[in-house]
């Protein structure tokens, strides 16, 4: 089925960066749609981004022009650049993958352990 591990996070200012990397193993997920989706305490997991395979994208509207998703396939590695953070974007970031896109949290039945993002204020 393959695994999914991502890394990146950490506790940046308001207005900073992070990119957070979601690094493949045990099969290719090239043919995959990717997604990230983010939960912060007492909240639902909620969606962030996906790309798919063929590299078209779609984004929450929250995140819309801040965030950007890519991937290298080469690397099997997929990547959340997120520029100009607030403090309500703190949350734990997980990455998902599946045949095909969706913005959908329980349509994703491959997922990482999730990476910690807290932004201060």
């Amino acid at each position: 089925q393959g695994q999914l591990a991502e890394s990146g996070g950490g506790l940046v200012q308001a207005g900073g960066s992070l990119r957070l990397s979601c690094a493949a193993s045990g099969r290719t997920f090239v043919a995959y749609a990717v997604g990230w989706f983010r939960q912060a305490p007492g909240k639902e997991r909620e969606f962030v981004s996906f790309i798919r395979s063929g590299g078209s994208t779609r984004y929450a509207d929250s995140v819309k022009g801040r965030f950007t998703i890519s991937r290298d396939n080469a690397k099997n590695t997929m990547y959340l650049q997120m520029n100009s953070l607030r403090p309500e974007d703190t949350a734990v970031y997980y990455c998902a993958a599946r045949p095909l896109h969706s913005d959908v949290a329980g349509a994703y039945d491959i997922w990482g352990k999730g990476t910690q993002v807290t932004v201060s204020s």
